[in-house]
């Protein structure tokens, strides 16, 4: 894998506000990395216009069309494989992934996820800490294992939360600092910074809190 070409496949569901902030991290002079292809299971996801528009190859392989969870994830694996990425990225892919996927990118499947693992796996994750009364919220982004949100955390990005905070104020947010930790974890990647090694994450061969690196908004 070189150093100047990385290549990051990116899965959505969505609008892919966060593919959007990886694709304009990659055409930074310098970058370290590349989209490769942008996959969706969902054809009316935004994110696939923001795909055409960059010129970056897209492609959708719809969940309804398979009977099992099983049978999608072994069709998305074929879809993704057949552009070789180095990288697998979740951009708000809304499936919950079959072990079997799981285990075929084991080390090279990165997610972000909406809350400070391990609090507040799944969904829901504002409202959640609005009702805990947390007085900070924040977003993750981690290395994907077989448990649900539950594999290594790479780096956290934490936001205060505000008294007329509602779960949409605070949602928006935690995005602006989504768009910047998830650019910054697939850069260390590229750059070969960053491996998994059993259940943690290293990053320049050190080992890395429990929680991962910890940045303010």
């Amino acid at each position: 894998m070189s150093r100047r070409n990385c290549k990051v496949a990116v899965l959505i569901s969505g609008s892919g506000s966060n593919l959007q902030a990886l694709l304009t991290a990659s055409n930074k002079t310098g970058a370290p990395f590349s989209i490769c292809s942008v996959i969706s299971n969902r054809p009316d996801a935004y994110g696939l216009a923001r795909a055409a528009a960059a010129g970056i190859a897209d492609s959708v392989v719809d969940h309804h069309d398979f009977s099992s969870r099983t049978s999608f994830d072994r069709a998305l694996i074929e879809a993704i494989d057949r552009q070789t990425p180095d990288l697998v990225v979740l951009a708000g892919f809304m499936r919950i992934l079959t072990p079997e996927f799981v285990r075929h990118y084991r080390g090279r499947l990165l997610n972000i996820h909406p809350s400070l693992l391990p609090k507040y796996q799944g969904l829901h994750t504002h409202r959640r800490a609005l009702q805990a009364g947390d007085s900070e919220h924040g977003a993750t982004v981690h290395f994907v294992t077989e448990e649900l949100d539950g594999g290594p955390p790479i780096v956290q990005a934490t936001v205060p939360i505000q008294a007329e905070d509602t779960p949409e104020t605070l949602a928006n947010r935690v995005q602006v600092q989504e768009h910047v930790i998830y650019p910054l974890a697939v850069t260390w990647f590229a750059e070969h910074r960053l491996h998994m090694q059993g259940e943690r994450a290293l990053l320049d061969g050190t080992l890395l809190p429990r929680n991962g690196i910890r940045l303010s908004g």
